[in-house]
């Protein structure tokens, strides 16, 4: 009913969406929203795209898609067609498999003459491996600053893949969460509370078109994980802080909701249905390491509210996914076992107390458990990976005053920081366990491994109020093998060269000569839901401030409902049309203004 509200306050004002600091660039079309890749093996990875189809189409569409050894794609290895449609929200993926093990692909996606971006991903490597170097983000939220840190990222062409430890997105409503008041118009579609599935396509889309998370990922393979903002704050496995039954519907609707749209526009490889909740997945490269990411969050947390010892049956990570990590952890052969998760599992007291249930210290019955079986079993190399705090720390993992590993907590891409009382030094003093803490700056980890030991550098961007790709080195801590112990870490570790392959060109290619692009006027990302019933969500592009009315016409072309949207602006803007009591059956939506116009077919229900 929340959501209906809202829906019929924009349509009764009509209002004007601010216009969005977003990248859409004409010369992508159809591919606006770029190219990804993700969840790599020895002998391939995932594709990723999002086809916005010609308006006259409803249904499926085909897109070619060719993987090749060279920026220019004439050293081809793999290629297929594959299609898509409205149950996939034209988002395109493509296991691509019987590549070579620890080499540089370039990919790239092709409807009807019309090239996407080459991307550049690498396959997992097998056998004796020296080294290995990955970046590690998380918690972006698109309306507190500019995703600078990814923007460092991209250009440093040292690291193997990028390690996303959740909050790819936020639920929330514009300006529900830390906006940015020094940044004008980047503002989040739709602008409320997201809950539905047509409400987290377009939140996704959005985010798609930020320049540097689009740069990127069309430059390294990502290898992800949710927390709880891709469905709602501190959610679990039963339900949300952030969601309210009553006026926002069934919690696992919700969940199914934001599961979906996230394995439809992420390069993860999809286990069983796109909205399925088993994320957890292992990734071995050769007998280095291990990589073992969880789902700390929806799979099978017990509700937060507890931080009793006593309490030995509350799970945050549920007794499959903790088994499945034990008999990893027991079995694995690499020297190193690394861990992706999203909540701290140091403990962090303050004056006694525990500050957060929602991250381990809320199940530290587990986390004992977990750190028995370490310490039982004389696993020597656990490397703790977390986000979600927007804060930096290196902890020492500790069980009965015996180290068991230690813990690099990544700082968050543009989230606010921690207000702790008394600030670092009290963390410091009331948890000697913890070596470092920073508790305001946002930035990124670059996580460097060798069969000597394990780095984690800090790095910093200087604001995220202007754009830049600057980031500055702040600190470093490392665990030796064998040691289960943080140490001082020094100068951040050079980059192997081999690693500066050269990156997929910037521009997708033409098939022959120049091609001039014209600016479309308006282009139609989406329009939610398809088949519709009571409203319509429009997610469009405008070259230039317009004022902007929308035609609802049967396929004859007569009018059945003429609406004035009002002055939109220059950019990526969301319009709500409520639709009167009109026959089941297809339709044309026009958007018009004066000089362009853009249609696409809908279905009413």
């Amino acid at each position: 009913m929340k959501k209906l509200f809202l829906l019929a306050l924009l349509f009764a004002f009509h209002s004007a969406i601010a216009q969005r600091a977003l990248s859409f660039d004409p010369a992508l079309e159809p591919f606006y929203h770029g190219v990804a890749s993700g969840d790599p093996t020895t002998g391939g990875f995932i594709i990723w795209t999002r086809v916005t189809p010609d308006s006259s189409v409803t249904g499926s569409v085909s897109i070619d898609w060719l993987v090749a050894t060279d920026t220019n794609m004439t050293q081809s290895v793999a290629q297929g067609t594959v299609s898509t449609d409205p149950s996939k929200d034209y988002t395109v993926k493509v296991d691509v498999t019987g590549l070579q093990p620890n080499t540089y692909y370039y990919y790239e996606f092709n409807n009807n003459g019309k090239y996407s971006l080459r991307g550049r991903s690498k396959t997992l490597p097998i056998g004796d491996v020296d080294s290995l170097r990955f970046a590690i983000v998380s918690c972006a939220n698109l309306e507190a600053g500019y995703f600078n840190s990814y923007a460092s990222i991209k250009s440093r062409n040292d690291i193997d893949a990028v390690l996303h430890l959740g909050d790819y997105i936020y639920e929330y409503e514009s300006g529900g969460y830390s906006p940015n008041p020094n940044i004008i118009g980047r503002n989040w579609d739709p602008d409320w509370e997201i809950t539905e599935l047509i409400d987290y396509r377009t939140r996704y889309s959005s985010y798609h078109l930020d320049e540097d998370l689009r740069k990127m990922h069309q430059q390294y393979p990502m290898i992800v994980i949710w927390d709880d903002h891709e469905s709602a704050n501190d959610s679990w496995f039963g339900g949300a802080e952030n969601h309210t039954p009553g006026t926002e519907g069934y919690w696992f609707d919700r969940k199914s909701y934001a599961n979906q749209a996230f394995n439809e526009w992420l390069p993860i490889r999809e286990e069983d249905a796109p909205n399925d909740t088993t994320i957890f997945r292992k990734f071995s490269y050769g007998d280095l390491l291990d990589l073992h990411m969880l789902d700390t969050r929806l799979y099978g947390r017990d509700e937060q509210g507890g931080t009793s010892n006593t309490d030995t049956n509350r799970t945050i990570l549920g007794i499959d996914q903790l088994n499945w990590l034990k008999n990893n952890l027991s079995s694995g052969t690499a020297q190193w076992n690394i861990i992706g998760q999203q909540v701290m599992m140091a403990p962090l007291t303050v004056f006694g107390s525990p500050v957060n249930d929602d991250q381990w210290d809320g199940y530290p019955a587990e986390r004992d458990k977990l750190y028995k079986h370490v310490l039982n079993n004389s696993i020597n190399d656990i490397v703790v990976l977390t986000g979600d705090i927007h804060t930096s720390w290196a902890n020492n993992l500790e069980y009965n005053n015996q180290p068991a590993g230690v813990e690099f907590v990544a700082t968050s891409v543009t989230s606010p920081g921690l207000s702790i009382p008394g600030g670092e030094p009290i963390v410091l003093a009331s948890n000697p366990h913890i070596e470092f803490v920073n508790l305001t700056e946002n930035g990124y980890v670059i996580l460097d491994i060798n069969k000597q030991r394990t780095v984690s550098e800090w790095y910093f961007v200087p604001d995220i109020d202007n754009q830049t790709d600057q980031a500055t080195h702040e600190t470093s801590w490392l665990t030796n093998y064998g040691d289960r112990f943080l140490s001082s870490g020094g100068a951040p570790v050079s980059p192997r060269p081999e690693l500066n392959q050269p990156f997929a060109p910037e521009n997708p290619r033409w098939p022959t000569g120049i091609v001039e692009v014209n600016a479309p006027g308006v282009v139609i990302l989406g329009a939610y839901p398809n088949p519709f019933n009571e409203f319509i969500l429009l997610h469009y592009y405008l070259d230039e401030k317009a004022d902007i009315k929308a035609k609802l016409m049967d396929v004859s072309g007569r009018i059945i409902q003429e609406t004035s949207i009002g002055s939109m602006q220059t950019g990526v803007n969301q319009s709500v049309i409520r639709v009167g009591d009109i026959a089941a059956g297809m339709y044309i939506l026009s958007l018009e203004s004066e000089g362009f116009t853009a249609k696409i077919k809908l279905l009413k229900k």
